[in-house]
Protein backbone atom coordinates (compact mmCIF):
# COMPACT_ATOMS: atom_id res chain seq x y z
CA UNK A 1 0.00 0.00 0.00
CA UNK A 2 1.56 3.69 -0.34
CA UNK A 3 -0.09 6.89 -0.91
CA UNK A 4 -0.47 9.57 -3.53
CA UNK A 5 -0.28 13.45 -3.18
CA UNK A 6 -2.33 15.37 -6.14
CA UNK A 7 -2.48 19.04 -6.58
CA UNK A 8 -5.30 20.79 -7.69
CA UNK A 9 -5.70 23.06 -11.13
CA UNK A 10 -7.27 26.01 -12.19
CA UNK A 11 -11.22 25.85 -10.57
CA UNK A 12 -10.60 25.75 -7.22
CA UNK A 13 -9.58 28.98 -6.50
CA UNK A 14 -11.76 31.40 -4.02
CA UNK A 15 -11.12 34.61 -2.86
CA UNK A 16 -9.27 33.79 1.43
CA UNK A 17 -7.41 30.92 0.25
CA UNK A 18 -4.30 30.36 1.88
CA UNK A 19 -5.49 32.70 4.49
CA UNK A 20 -5.97 30.56 7.15
CA UNK A 21 -2.83 29.15 6.62
CA UNK A 22 -0.75 32.26 6.96
CA UNK A 23 -2.26 33.25 9.92
CA UNK A 24 -1.57 29.86 11.78
CA UNK A 25 1.83 29.17 10.40
CA UNK A 26 4.86 31.57 9.91
CA UNK A 27 5.85 29.01 6.89
CA UNK A 28 3.02 29.66 4.74
CA UNK A 29 3.66 32.96 5.43
CA UNK A 30 6.63 32.79 4.07
CA UNK A 31 5.56 30.90 1.06
CA UNK A 32 3.30 33.72 0.11
CA UNK A 33 6.14 36.14 0.46
CA UNK A 34 8.53 34.52 -1.57
CA UNK A 35 5.94 34.16 -4.30
CA UNK A 36 4.92 38.06 -4.30
CA UNK A 37 8.20 38.87 -4.50
CA UNK A 38 8.76 36.48 -7.59
CA UNK A 39 6.22 38.53 -8.91
CA UNK A 40 6.68 41.27 -8.09
CA UNK A 41 3.29 41.97 -7.16
CA UNK A 42 1.07 41.60 -3.66
CA UNK A 43 -0.51 38.55 -5.35
CA UNK A 44 -0.79 37.00 -1.13
CA UNK A 45 -3.20 39.95 -1.04
CA UNK A 46 -5.46 39.50 -4.35
CA UNK A 47 -5.88 35.93 -2.59
CA UNK A 48 -7.34 36.89 0.89
CA UNK A 49 -9.57 39.62 -0.18
CA UNK A 50 -10.07 39.58 -3.83
CA UNK A 51 -11.58 40.80 -5.66
CA UNK A 52 -12.63 37.55 -7.47
CA UNK A 53 -12.49 38.83 -10.61
CA UNK A 54 -8.85 39.66 -10.68
CA UNK A 55 -8.06 36.12 -8.55
CA UNK A 56 -9.65 34.61 -11.51
CA UNK A 57 -7.74 35.38 -14.10
CA UNK A 58 -5.28 32.70 -15.63
CA UNK A 59 -2.33 34.50 -14.73
CA UNK A 60 -3.04 34.80 -11.11
CA UNK A 61 -5.33 31.79 -10.51
CA UNK A 62 -2.07 29.51 -11.49
CA UNK A 63 0.53 30.69 -9.35
CA UNK A 64 -1.97 31.59 -6.74
CA UNK A 65 -3.39 27.99 -6.11
CA UNK A 66 0.21 26.99 -6.64
CA UNK A 67 1.52 29.22 -3.88
CA UNK A 68 -1.49 27.90 -1.09
CA UNK A 69 -0.30 23.96 -2.24
CA UNK A 70 3.40 24.88 -1.16
CA UNK A 71 2.28 26.45 1.63
CA UNK A 72 1.28 22.80 2.84
CA UNK A 73 3.59 21.60 1.48
CA UNK A 74 6.21 23.90 3.69
CA UNK A 75 4.40 23.22 6.54
CA UNK A 76 4.57 19.64 6.41
CA UNK A 77 8.45 19.86 5.76
CA UNK A 78 9.05 22.44 8.94
CA UNK A 79 7.35 19.20 11.05
CA UNK A 80 10.02 16.55 9.70
CA UNK A 81 7.18 14.86 7.20
CA UNK A 82 9.30 13.95 4.13
CA UNK A 83 7.32 13.19 1.01
CA UNK A 84 10.65 10.99 -0.30
CA UNK A 85 10.25 8.82 2.48
CA UNK A 86 6.35 8.56 3.05
CA UNK A 87 4.94 9.37 -0.63
CA UNK A 88 5.19 7.40 -3.33
CA UNK A 89 3.76 9.15 -5.82
CA UNK A 90 2.59 12.69 -6.89
CA UNK A 91 0.87 13.73 -9.67
CA UNK A 92 -1.18 17.65 -10.76
CA UNK A 93 -4.18 18.55 -12.81
CA UNK A 94 -2.76 20.58 -15.50
CA UNK A 95 -1.46 23.51 -13.49
CA UNK A 96 -1.25 21.75 -10.50
CA UNK A 97 1.59 19.31 -12.25
CA UNK A 98 4.03 22.40 -11.66
CA UNK A 99 2.87 22.59 -8.31
CA UNK A 100 3.67 19.07 -8.07
CA UNK A 101 6.84 18.96 -9.06
CA UNK A 102 7.50 22.02 -6.74
CA UNK A 103 6.56 19.89 -4.19
CA UNK A 104 8.86 17.22 -5.39
CA UNK A 105 12.03 19.27 -5.70
CA UNK A 106 12.18 19.59 -9.63
CA UNK A 107 11.59 23.81 -9.70
CA UNK A 108 12.09 25.85 -6.56
CA UNK A 109 9.30 28.20 -5.58
CA UNK A 110 10.79 31.18 -6.91
CA UNK A 111 10.85 29.96 -10.49
CA UNK A 112 7.43 27.42 -10.04
CA UNK A 113 5.67 30.85 -9.12
CA UNK A 114 7.01 32.56 -12.77
CA UNK A 115 6.65 30.05 -14.82
CA UNK A 116 3.20 29.80 -13.95
CA UNK A 117 2.78 33.75 -14.53
CA UNK A 118 4.51 32.99 -18.21
CA UNK A 119 1.99 30.03 -18.64
CA UNK A 120 -1.14 31.82 -17.57
CA UNK A 121 -0.32 34.99 -19.53
CA UNK A 122 0.65 33.23 -22.75
CA UNK A 123 -2.19 30.71 -22.73
CA UNK A 124 -4.18 33.81 -22.70
CA UNK A 125 -2.72 35.33 -25.28
CA UNK A 126 -2.40 32.45 -27.76
CA UNK A 127 -6.30 32.83 -29.36
CA UNK A 128 -8.21 36.30 -29.38
CA UNK A 129 -11.36 36.29 -26.81
CA UNK A 130 -14.28 35.13 -28.88
CA UNK A 131 -12.28 33.08 -31.10
CA UNK A 132 -12.17 29.72 -28.83
CA UNK A 133 -14.19 27.90 -26.38
CA UNK A 134 -14.55 25.26 -24.44
CA UNK A 135 -17.28 22.33 -23.19
CA UNK A 136 -18.32 19.90 -20.79
CA UNK A 137 -20.25 16.67 -22.37
CA UNK A 138 -21.78 14.70 -19.43
CA UNK A 139 -22.48 10.99 -19.48
CA UNK A 140 -20.56 10.13 -22.41
CA UNK A 141 -17.78 7.09 -23.37
CA UNK A 142 -14.36 9.06 -24.50
CA UNK A 143 -14.40 7.60 -27.47
CA UNK A 144 -18.00 8.94 -28.48
CA UNK A 145 -16.84 12.38 -27.32
CA UNK A 146 -13.63 12.11 -29.39
CA UNK A 147 -15.17 10.63 -32.37
CA UNK A 148 -17.86 13.59 -32.03
CA UNK A 149 -14.92 16.28 -31.77
CA UNK A 150 -13.66 14.75 -35.15
CA UNK A 151 -16.38 14.52 -36.84
CA UNK A 152 -16.90 18.72 -35.75
CA UNK A 153 -13.40 19.29 -36.98
CA UNK A 154 -14.23 20.40 -40.29
CA UNK A 155 -15.59 23.48 -38.49
CA UNK A 156 -11.96 23.72 -36.89
CA UNK A 157 -9.88 22.62 -34.42
CA UNK A 158 -11.73 20.59 -31.39
CA UNK A 159 -10.46 18.21 -29.20
CA UNK A 160 -10.94 16.26 -25.74
CA UNK A 161 -8.78 18.70 -23.33
CA UNK A 162 -9.81 17.15 -20.01
CA UNK A 163 -10.89 13.72 -19.26
CA UNK A 164 -12.09 14.25 -15.63
CA UNK A 165 -13.53 10.52 -15.33
CA UNK A 166 -17.37 9.82 -13.73
CA UNK A 167 -18.76 10.69 -16.96
CA UNK A 168 -17.29 14.24 -17.17
CA UNK A 169 -15.29 14.88 -20.21
CA UNK A 170 -14.60 18.63 -21.38
CA UNK A 171 -13.53 19.68 -24.79
CA UNK A 172 -11.77 22.67 -26.05
CA UNK A 173 -10.91 24.42 -29.63
CA UNK A 174 -12.39 26.91 -32.24
CA UNK A 175 -15.67 28.75 -31.11
CA UNK A 176 -17.76 26.94 -33.74
CA UNK A 177 -16.19 23.93 -33.80
CA UNK A 178 -17.01 23.05 -29.65
CA UNK A 179 -20.58 24.29 -30.79
CA UNK A 180 -21.40 21.63 -33.48
CA UNK A 181 -19.40 18.78 -31.18
CA UNK A 182 -21.75 19.78 -28.53
CA UNK A 183 -24.54 18.92 -30.72
CA UNK A 184 -23.11 15.74 -31.86
CA UNK A 185 -22.59 14.98 -28.27
CA UNK A 186 -25.91 15.09 -27.40
CA UNK A 187 -27.24 13.31 -30.57
CA UNK A 188 -25.14 10.36 -29.14
CA UNK A 189 -26.67 10.37 -25.94
CA UNK A 190 -24.81 12.65 -23.66
CA UNK A 191 -26.79 13.77 -21.01
CA UNK A 192 -25.66 17.26 -20.60
CA UNK A 193 -23.19 19.44 -22.87
CA UNK A 194 -22.51 22.70 -21.30
CA UNK A 195 -20.05 25.47 -22.53
CA UNK A 196 -17.72 27.03 -19.99
CA UNK A 197 -17.11 30.41 -19.00
CA UNK A 198 -13.33 30.49 -19.98
CA UNK A 199 -11.71 32.74 -21.81
CA UNK A 200 -9.34 30.83 -23.92
CA UNK A 201 -9.45 27.32 -25.36
CA UNK A 202 -6.73 25.49 -23.21
CA UNK A 203 -5.23 22.43 -24.01
CA UNK A 204 -5.91 22.32 -27.79
CA UNK A 205 -4.08 22.82 -30.63
CA UNK A 206 -4.90 26.26 -30.56
CA UNK A 207 -2.27 26.65 -27.67
CA UNK A 208 0.45 26.17 -29.91
CA UNK A 209 2.12 29.31 -29.43
CA UNK A 210 1.58 29.53 -25.85
CA UNK A 211 3.25 25.77 -26.01
CA UNK A 212 6.53 26.98 -27.69
CA UNK A 213 7.08 29.97 -24.87
CA UNK A 214 7.18 27.27 -22.26
CA UNK A 215 9.65 25.66 -24.14
CA UNK A 216 11.73 28.41 -23.91
CA UNK A 217 10.65 29.78 -20.78
CA UNK A 218 11.27 25.77 -19.29
CA UNK A 219 14.63 25.66 -21.35
CA UNK A 220 16.20 28.83 -18.84
CA UNK A 221 15.55 27.34 -15.48
CA UNK A 222 16.99 24.55 -13.33
CA UNK A 223 15.15 21.31 -13.12
CA UNK A 224 16.52 18.62 -10.99
CA UNK A 225 14.82 14.96 -11.03
CA UNK A 226 12.17 14.64 -8.04
CA UNK A 227 12.20 13.14 -5.25
CA UNK A 228 9.35 10.69 -6.25
CA UNK A 229 8.20 9.85 -9.77
CA UNK A 230 5.32 12.30 -11.33
CA UNK A 231 2.42 10.60 -12.90
CA UNK A 232 2.81 12.72 -15.59
CA UNK A 233 -1.07 14.22 -17.26
CA UNK A 234 -0.50 13.67 -20.84
CA UNK A 235 0.81 10.24 -20.55
CA UNK A 236 -0.72 8.79 -17.01
CA UNK A 237 2.27 7.01 -16.51
CA UNK A 238 5.40 7.88 -14.28
CA UNK A 239 7.93 10.03 -14.95
CA UNK A 240 11.12 10.94 -13.20
CA UNK A 241 13.70 12.64 -16.21
CA UNK A 242 14.11 16.36 -15.89
CA UNK A 243 14.35 16.05 -19.61
CA UNK A 244 11.01 14.67 -20.78
CA UNK A 245 9.51 15.87 -17.77
CA UNK A 246 10.07 19.67 -19.61
CA UNK A 247 8.58 18.10 -23.06
CA UNK A 248 5.78 16.60 -21.29
CA UNK A 249 5.00 20.17 -19.78
CA UNK A 250 5.28 21.35 -23.24
CA UNK A 251 3.42 18.55 -24.47
CA UNK A 252 0.37 19.57 -21.94
CA UNK A 253 0.20 23.06 -23.21
CA UNK A 254 -1.81 21.43 -26.27
CA UNK A 255 -1.99 17.99 -24.97
CA UNK A 256 -5.33 16.18 -23.13
CA UNK A 257 -5.61 15.81 -19.54
CA UNK A 258 -5.81 11.93 -18.68
CA UNK A 259 -6.92 12.47 -15.08
CA UNK A 260 -9.22 9.47 -15.37
CA UNK A 261 -6.04 7.26 -16.54
CA UNK A 262 -4.22 8.60 -13.67
CA UNK A 263 -6.25 7.83 -11.11
CA UNK A 264 -6.87 4.44 -12.76
CA UNK A 265 -3.13 3.78 -12.80
CA UNK A 266 -2.92 4.56 -8.89
CA UNK A 267 -5.65 2.13 -8.22
CA UNK A 268 -3.69 -0.74 -10.46
CA UNK A 269 -0.41 0.17 -8.70
CA UNK A 270 -0.90 -0.30 -4.93
CA UNK A 271 -2.03 3.37 -4.22
CA UNK A 272 -4.56 3.45 -1.88
CA UNK A 273 -4.50 6.95 -0.93
CA UNK A 274 -4.92 10.19 -2.36
CA UNK A 275 -4.42 13.74 -0.17
CA UNK A 276 -5.63 16.81 -2.54
CA UNK A 277 -2.92 19.41 -1.45
CA UNK A 278 -4.23 22.91 -1.04
CA UNK A 279 -6.94 24.63 -1.87
CA UNK A 280 -10.46 23.18 -2.56
CA UNK A 281 -11.62 19.23 -2.76
CA UNK A 282 -12.63 19.12 -6.83
CA UNK A 283 -9.41 16.27 -7.17
CA UNK A 284 -10.80 14.41 -4.40
CA UNK A 285 -14.65 14.12 -5.97
CA UNK A 286 -13.34 13.30 -9.09
CA UNK A 287 -11.27 10.35 -7.81
CA UNK A 288 -13.87 9.18 -5.70
CA UNK A 289 -16.66 9.10 -9.10
CA UNK A 290 -13.40 7.30 -11.07
CA UNK A 291 -12.60 4.30 -8.64
CA UNK A 292 -14.40 4.13 -4.97
CA UNK A 293 -11.39 1.50 -4.41
CA UNK A 294 -8.96 5.02 -3.83
CA UNK A 295 -9.48 6.19 -0.04
CA UNK A 296 -9.20 10.05 -0.88
CA UNK A 297 -8.34 13.01 1.01
CA UNK A 298 -7.88 16.68 0.96
CA UNK A 299 -5.42 18.49 2.94
CA UNK A 300 -5.62 22.42 2.61
CA UNK A 301 -6.94 23.41 6.36
CA UNK A 302 -4.72 23.81 9.71
CA UNK A 303 -7.40 21.44 11.23
CA UNK A 304 -6.81 19.25 8.34
CA UNK A 305 -2.76 19.25 8.38
CA UNK A 306 -2.52 18.76 12.08
CA UNK A 307 -4.93 15.67 11.74
CA UNK A 308 -2.47 13.84 9.26
CA UNK A 309 0.60 15.07 11.11
CA UNK A 310 -0.82 13.09 14.42
CA UNK A 311 -1.54 9.75 11.63
CA UNK A 312 0.69 9.98 8.58
CA UNK A 313 0.91 7.63 6.17
CA UNK A 314 2.82 4.42 6.45
CA UNK A 315 5.95 4.00 4.08
CA UNK A 316 5.27 2.85 1.10
CA UNK A 317 5.34 -0.65 0.45
CA UNK A 318 5.93 -0.98 -3.11
CA UNK A 319 9.02 1.18 -4.60
CA UNK A 320 8.56 4.37 -6.11
CA UNK A 321 11.28 4.34 -8.68
CA UNK A 322 9.74 5.11 -12.26
CA UNK A 323 10.09 3.10 -15.31
CA UNK A 324 11.94 5.03 -18.22
CA UNK A 325 9.99 6.61 -20.86
CA UNK A 326 11.03 7.38 -24.33
CA UNK A 327 11.82 11.26 -24.87
CA UNK A 328 9.56 12.64 -26.98
CA UNK A 329 9.82 13.52 -30.95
Amino acid sequence: MSTAFTFPGQGSQVVGMGKELADAYPEARAVFEEVDQALGQKLSALMFNGPEDELTLTSNAQPALMAVSMAVIRVLDKSGFSIHDRIAYVAGHSLGEYSALCAAGTFSLSDTARLLRIRGDAMQAAVPVGEGAMAAIIGLEHDDVENACRDAAVDGVCQIANDNGGGQIVISGAAAAVRTAMKFATDRGAKRALPLPVSAPFHSALMEPAAERMREALSKVEMKEPVVPLIANVRAAPVSDPTIIADLLVEQVTGQVRWRETVQWFAKNNVTTLYEIGAGKVLSGLARRIDKSVETRTLGTPAEIDAFLADPPALPTAPSSAPPLEPLD
